[in-house]
């Protein structure tokens, strides 16, 4: 929920840095600052963001999630899975009103805060479903289907290409360690049928640390799933 009272200055993000502005629209920044302030009190009173990740909660949250929008193709459908609190689905939504996102939990908890902040700050591109990724497979594809911190490539595979349109991909974002994800997932991405996957820099200038994206197309743009 989004605090409709003056939180404890001690509980509040730090101030917003100028850097933000070039990744948030002028209009959107009222919305973004009120998503900072809502994952600073609700989020860590609910435990969906750790106390310790307040103070930082700029540059290695919303501005490492925002910038995963370089990479999305205008007018996008987007499917964000084990969306947590809203990183980066919920980012997203707020830097790009072009993009139609879906954010897919699990969790009740997660689930009703998301929605409560969805509603409050009037985010009409977004839906919320509650339940795992596989609950959508064979009835419902995207153009963009991501995922931050929630599980080794191999096992986003499995999740996410049945979600992916002929046309689509899946656009993760992940740390350094990427290139032995991949390596790993040789196996699963020449049972899927995908194309080589593509490691994409986000937000050089922005973001410290570097943040990275892995990009899994189809091969030939044939979806086999």
């Amino acid at each position: 929920m989004v605090s409709r009272e003056t939180p404890d200055s001690a509980s509040l993000p730090p101030v917003m840095p100028e850097v933000a502005e070039q990744v948030f629209p002028s209009e959107r920044i009222p919305t973004i600052q009120a998503y900072a302030v809502s994952l600073a009190t609700e989020g860590v009173v609910r435990g969906l963001i750790g106390p310790r990740e307040t103070p930082r909660l700029w540059e290695r949250h919303l501005l490492n999630c925002a910038v995963l929008g370089e990479v999305i193709p205008q007018g996008a459908t987007l499917c964000d899975i084990g969306s947590g609190a809203g990183l980066p689905g919920l980012v997203l939504a707020i830097a790009r009103a072009d993009l139609q996102i879906t954010l897919v939990e699990p969790l009740l908890r997660r689930t009703t805060y998301l929605t409560e902040v969805v509603e409050e700050l009037n985010l009409t591109n977004v839906e919320v479903i509650r339940g795992r990724a596989d609950v959508l497979h064979g009835d419902r594809t995207f153009d963009v289907v991501t995922s931050r911190a929630v599980a080794p490539i191999d096992r986003l595979l499995e999740w996410s290409m049945p979600l992916v349109a002929p046309r689509g991909a899946l656009v993760a974002m992940k740390g350094s360690s990427v290139r032995d994800e991949i390596t790993k997932a040789a196996a699963t991405l020449e049972r899927f049928g995908c194309a080589e996957p593509e490691i994409q820099e986000l937000g050089v200038g922005i973001v410290d640390p570097q943040a990275w994206a892995v990009r899994v197309a189809w091969a030939g743009r044939s979806r086999v799933v």
